[in-house]
């Protein structure tokens, strides 16, 4: 299976200004992004999909992929499905967002591996577990699957409510790295946004509101993602203590 992955970059952020280009232990935030998912076995490609100049020319100086897109688009997944129209060849598309520094190679190829096999997944995320300190916190995206591992529904209030609470009921966070089969993204890409993703900010609930199904696998990995300065020193501090500063 062809395997492409995009990253998708803005410079503009309200609290971290040229977040993508922000220093990590002497590399922009947006090459140590591509440099875990080059880690990954399953991707052949990895393009970042840019509308800003300094981010376009901080790619190509470290030699990587990237693709100037619209700066009309209202969402990441706008600006995926203009570049997955270039790639023809592309059977399967990995979304994998500008601002995760730390994302687990690992589990991207268990993302893809979901598709192996099951010609009729068209769309499929990850999550791993909630930690309590998450509960009520609505940054920290919580999602509920079917037995059979898709997603029933994704929400910034905690879900399942614990009206009856259960020791061994487990809580999981959504992790927002998406793969889909390129048509679907496509086709995705074009329904108008629905009620639900407008009163939660959640696009995902686009594609659940259509009628269409997410599988989601559940990884151990915990992503800490770029959002805020406090964020940025940790994950800094973090990339030292491996001794990476170069």
């Amino acid at each position: 299976m062809n395997v492409v992955c995009i990253i998708p970059s803005r410079y503009a952020s309200t609290r971290l200004p040229g977040k993508p280009l922000l220093d990590i232990a002497g590399k922009p935030m947006i090459q140590r992004v591509v440099e875990r998912v080059r880690l990954a076995l399953r991707p052949s490609r990895v393009i970042v999909a840019t509308d800003d100049e300094r981010i376009f020319s901080a790619v190509q100086k470290f030699a990587g992929e990237v693709c100037m897109t619209s700066c009309s688009h209202a969402t990441g997944t706008d600006r995926l499905a203009e570049v997955a129209h270039k790639l023809p060849d592309a059977q399967l598309i990995l979304n994998v967002q500008g601002d995760e520094p730390l994302i687990s190679p690992e589990a991207l190829d268990a993302l893809v591996a979901a598709f192996d096999g099951d010609s009729g997944l068209q769309m499929a995320t990850l999550m791993t577990e909630l930690a309590e300190e998450d509960f009520a916190n609505p940054a920290a995206v919580k999602v509920v699957v079917s037995l059979d591992g898709h997603a029933l529904y994704f929400s910034r209030s905690l879900i399942p409510y614990p009206r009856n609470p259960d020791p061994a009921l487990r809580y999981y966070k959504h992790i927002g790295v998406y793969a889909y089969r390129r048509d679907f993204l496509l086709r995705f890409a074009e329904l108008p946004p629905s009620p639900l993703e407008k009163a939660e900010s959640l696009e995902q609930l686009r594609a659940l509101e259509h009628g269409f199904r997410i599988r989601v696998v559940e990884t151990p990995f915990q992503p800490v993602g770029v959002d805020t300065p406090e964020d940025l020193e940790r994950v800094r501090l973090l990339f030292y203590k491996k001794g990476e500063l170069a």
